[in-house]
């Protein structure tokens, strides 16, 4: 017959481990209930004042969405992260990259705030990737807005001819070398490439309706590509108040709920690099440009030159 006093007379080390395991279930099951009750002490958000940060940093040209994503997934899924504040520092870019971004930036702020600093440019599609923010900061002469899409074809038909270039063109349709260097563009490529660039202007329209809260019509308005200072924007309603970094990560904080103004920050831990920047250095935004200019990208980019 079964006898837990025999057991512990004969067997001391058994009963120990026994009432060890018994304590470990309770415990298990208390800090379950605990975490029910409570989600957020998960992250010891309420209990304990802990957690940090995440700086996304978004400069120069936007070419790819790849760091960005990479690193929004990294904090939304650390449970340390408590907010992210995206700093964005940039005239624009390609298109497809800008939406990546603005989609990503959505998807983060859906499970942990997602604050917007601008900084002294953000323009285009720099502040298409800030509209997925929870609230987009910048300071009164931060140049943001110029809400719009360009595409640039260059035409060297001029200088074939001095050098005597010819070109021989088999193809399989008679659009498929539109914007093609040794040519004039013909009205027909011309308004086929115009449907689509208002295609994507009002995707670009409709954004910035949805996510500060305007009408289509006063979006509209604001969408002929000018650009806006942070005072203006203010105004107009495309960004929530003013503030430096500081104030976007105090920001950040309060949204989050955080016992401090100014947790720590973290950074991606994993460097950007590429075979490009080690060879060009700071050089790699103009050789982009270069190449865009051969092999044309539809943009959300601030263009202050021709």
């Amino acid at each position: 017959m079964f006898n837990m006093d025999t057991i512990r007379r004969k067997h001391p080390f058994v009963s120990i481990v026994v009432i060890l395991g018994v304590l470990f279930v309770c415990s298990w099951l208390a800090i379950k209930v605990f975490l029910a009750l409570f989600p957020s002490a998960e992250q010891g958000q309420e209990f304990f004042g802990s957690g940090k940060i995440g700086v996304v940093e978004i400069r120069g040209l936007i070419t790819s969405a790849e760091k960005p994503i990479r690193e929004l997934t990294e904090f939304r899924k650390d449970r340390q992260i408590r907010a992210v504040v995206l700093r964005i520092d940039s005239p624009g870019g390609a298109v497809g990259a800008s939406q990546e971004i603005f989609e990503e930036v959505k998807r983060t702020d859906r499970i942990k705030p997602v604050v917007a600093s601008l900084g002294s440019l953000a323009a285009s599609g720099g502040y298409y990737a800030a509209l997925g923010a929870r609230k987009v900061i910048a300071s009164p002469g931060t140049l943001t807005g110029s809400i719009g899409v360009i595409v640039k074809f260059p035409n060297l038909t001029e200088i074939f001819d001095k050098i005597g270039y010819r070109s021989e063109i088999v193809k399989s349709g008679k659009l498929k070398d539109i914007g093609a260097m040794n040519r004039p563009m013909t009205a027909e490529e011309k308004a086929l490439l115009q449907d689509i660039i208002d295609n994507v202007h009002q995707q670009f329209v409709k954004a910035v309706a949805e996510s500060r809260s305007l009408s289509h019509e006063q979006a509209l308005t604001l969408a002929d590509g000018r650009i806006f200072s942070g005072e203006q924007a203010l105004k107009l309603g495309l960004i929530d108040q003013f503030g430096n970094f500081t104030d976007a990560i105090m920001v950040a904080s309060k949204l989050a709920g955080m016992k401090t103004e100014l947790p720590p920050l973290v950074y991606s831990s994993e460097k950007d690099f590429s075979l490009l920047r080690l060879l060009v250095g700071n050089s790699g935004e103009t050789t982009w440009q270069n190449l865009s200019a051969l092999y044309p990208t539809l943009s959300y980019e601030l263009n202050f030159k021709p």
